[in-house]
């Protein structure tokens, strides 16, 4: 964890501020594009959040809409939080990385734009042909946006089809923004070509949970996981903590390598070979070895 002082908090569109967060210690540990940190705040919740600043730069900038249904987390950003305050992050994951391409396609759908942003920059300034097409009833950064990248910037609803057949044959497209638009982007566009970032996971069927053995190698110990626990909880309760965030497969923070066994993947970052999130993944075989 690091320990961060909110150095400024700014309204940057209806409904959506940017926090400056300034290291305590020392330089804040360094990120690339796509990262995302947790926020601990001082009521107790953690809350995930995009880095949408400059990586080069010593400080951190998050942005936060205020949610219409808020679980306090968003609430108690806008109404309590103020400069001068300390608070405890994490250290940056990366769970949606920038490749390099000779053209890059970029689609925000309102406070989707904040993974988006640095990712833009850092494209067009390694000379790849950009393009962003950001929409919603809020626009974070819209004036941002269009000070430093001009008409590689417009402000309309995406028409994703036209755009998927305007695609040029080295394209990669990252689009992050609400679901409807994020499960059209998946539709329209070639899966290989197309990075997406959810900040909720999609509404999906899985089989009836059934219980496993997790055989923790390291440990020596075993911990059944019963169809009404996660993976996450039953370890916990076993005494055997893992580091979390989200809960939902979104964050990233809880991944575990696995040593054997079928994970029955159910997260929504899209897991490495030999990686499961134990807060929503469980496992299609007996037994599943975890290296802990």
């Amino acid at each position: 964890m690091q320990k961060a002082l909110i150095d400024d908090i700014s309204p940057i569109a209806d409904g959506v501020v940017a926090l400056t967060l300034r290291g305590t210690g020392g330089p804040l540990a360094a990120w690339e594009p796509g990262a995302h940190i947790d926020l601990t705040l001082p009521n107790w919740l953690t809350r995930q959040y995009s880095l949408c600043g400059d990586p080069d730069g010593p400080d951190y900038r998050i942005a936060v809409r205020r949610e219409r249904l808020s679980r306090g987390g968003s609430e108690y950003v806008h109404d309590h939080l103020r400069p001068g305050r300390t608070v405890q992050i994490s250290l940056p994951r990366n769970t949606f990385p920038l490749v390099e391409a000779r053209e890059h396609l970029f689609v925000a759908g309102g406070i989707g734009i904040t993974p988006l942003l640095p990712m833009l920059n850092a494209a067009a300034a390694s000379g790849s042909e950009v393009r962003l097409v950001h929409s919603g009833r809020s626009l974070p950064f819209a004036e941002e946006l269009r000070r430093r990248h001009g008409d590689r910037v417009r402000f309309e609803r995406p028409d994703l089809p036209a755009l998927a057949a305007g695609l040029g044959p080295e394209a990669v497209v990252y689009c992050c923004g609400p679901e409807p638009m994020l499960a059209e982007a998946e539709e329209v566009f070639p899966a290989e070509r197309l990075h997406v970032e959810r900040f909720r996971p999609r509404t999906r069927t899985f089989a009836p949970n059934t219980a496993f053995e997790a055989v923790c190698a390291r440990s020596g110990r075993t911990v059944p996981v019963e169809p009404g626990d996660t993976l996450l909880e039953a370890l916990r309760i076993a005494g055997m903590p893992v580091a979390s965030g989200c809960r939902e497969g979104v964050c990233g923070s809880c991944e575990l390598r696995y040593l054997d066994g079928e994970p029955d993947h159910r997260d929504e970052v899209g897991a490495a070979g030999g990686r499961l999130y134990p807060c929503v993944s469980r496992s299609l075989s007996d037994r599943l070895v975890l290296d802990l």
